[in-house]
C-alpha cells in the first residue's frame, strides 16, 4: 500500500557513457564509438511508470534529445515533466560562466523547441553547482528557470555543498533551488536520495530511511536514478579506474526490482507539482 504523501520522482536520461565516473577515460568526442543504450533503456522506464499511473520529471541530456527527438516526445505525450540536464554532461564546477550559459541554452532552446513547451527545471551534472560557481543560479535565472535541483548537501569527492539547506528553498537569484534528500544522524548527513546510493543499500534499508525522513522532516522526499541503472547487459569499461567500476556497475541486476518496490511503496509526481512550481 502506497504512502499517501506525493514524493517526485526523477530521471537523469543520459548513457553510460556520459557519467562523470568515467570521464577520465572516455572523452565527448569519443562517445560517438560507443552503442547508446538510452532509448530502449528509458522506455522501459517508461512502461513501469505507466503500469504504476506515476508521473515524474525528466531531466534530459540535450545530447540525448538530438538524436532521440521521438523519445523526448514520447515522454512528454505521456504526461511527464521534461526538464534540462544540460548538453554535454560537463560538470558545472569545469566551466566558464559562459561556457555554462551557452551549454545550457543549448540544452532548452533544442528542447522548448521540440515540444512546443517551456521548460522550468534545470539539474546540474553531477550536482555541480556550489561554493565556487554560484553565479550559475544567476545564468539559470536569467535563462528563465524557476526551479533547479543542483546541490546535494553532502560530503563527496566529486560534489557535495553540506552546510547549505536540505530542502527546498528560494535562492535570492530568484528560483527555488530543490537539494537531494539526505538523513541526518549524530550531526552527519547521509545520502539517500538515489542514484548508487539506491543500489548498494538492500531495499528495506532504503525503504526505511525514506520513511524516517517524511516522518521526520515533514518535507515531500525526491528521487533520482538513470535509464542506465535498470540496464544490467551494458559494456563493462574494464579500463575504468576500480573505483569507478564499483560505483557504476554494482547492482546493476537488481536495481529495476528496487525500483518496482520503491513505485508500490510511496506515492510519486513531477517536481513541479511536489514543490507546486509553475513557470515564471
Amino acid at each position: 500500500m502506497r504512502d499517501t504523501v506525493l514524493n517526485a520522482m526523477t530521471v537523469d536520461v543520459e548513457d553510460f557513457f556520459h557519467v562523470s565516473a568515467f570521464e577520465s577515460i572516455i572523452k565527448p568526442e569519443q562517445w560517438k564509438d560507443y552503442q547508446p543504450r538510452v532509448d530502449v533503456n528509458t522506455r522501459r522506464l517508461l512502461d513501469l511508470f505507466a503500469q504504476y499511473n506515476i508521473k515524474s520529471t525528466f531531466f534530459v541530456l540535450g545530447w540525448v534529445a538530438e538524436r532521440y527527438p521521438e523519445l523526448i516526445k514520447e515522454i512528454h505525450k505521456q504526461g511527464h515533466e521534461i526538464a534540462s540536464h544540460g548538453y554535454a554532461h560537463r560538470r558545472a564546477t569545469e566551466q566558464t560562466r559562459q561556457e555554462f550559459y551557452d551549454d545550457v541554452l543549448r540544452s532548452k532552446t533544442h528542447l522548448e523547441d521540440l515540444l512546443g513547451d517551456k521548460l522550468i527545471g534545470y539539474r546540474a551534472p553531477s550536482f555541480s553547482i556550489g561554493y565556487n560557481n554560484e553565479w550559475a543560479f544567476e545564468v539559470l535565472a536569467e535563462l528563465g528557470f524557476a526551479y533547479s535541483s543542483s546541490t546535494y548537501p553532502v560530503k563527496h569527492d566529486l560534489y557535495g555543498t553540506p552546510d547549505w539547506p536540505r530542502f527546498a528553498y528560494q535562492r535570492k537569484e530568484g528560483i527555488v533551488e530543490i537539494p537531494i534528500p539526505t538523513h541526518r544522524f549524530l550531526g552527519r548527513q547521509t545520502p539517500i536520495g538515489g542514484g548508487g546510493y539506491f543500489r548498494l543499500y538492500p531495499y528495506a534499508f532504503t525503504k526505511y530511511l525514506v520513511n524516517s525522513y517524511l516522518e521526520k522532516e515533514k518535507q515531500p522526499y525526491s528521487f533520482y536514478f538513470h535509464p542506465w541503472e535498470i540496464d544490467a547487459e551494458q559494456p563493462r569499461l574494464t579500463h575504468a579506474p576500480l573505483k569507478s567500476r564499483f560505483r557504476h556497475y554494482i547492482n546493476l541486476d537488481k536495481t529495476y526490482s528496487k525500483l518496482e518496490k520503491l513505485l508500490q511503496d510511496f506515492s510519486w509526481g513531477t517536481m513541479k507539482d511536489v514543490y507546486n512550481i509553475a513557470a515564471k
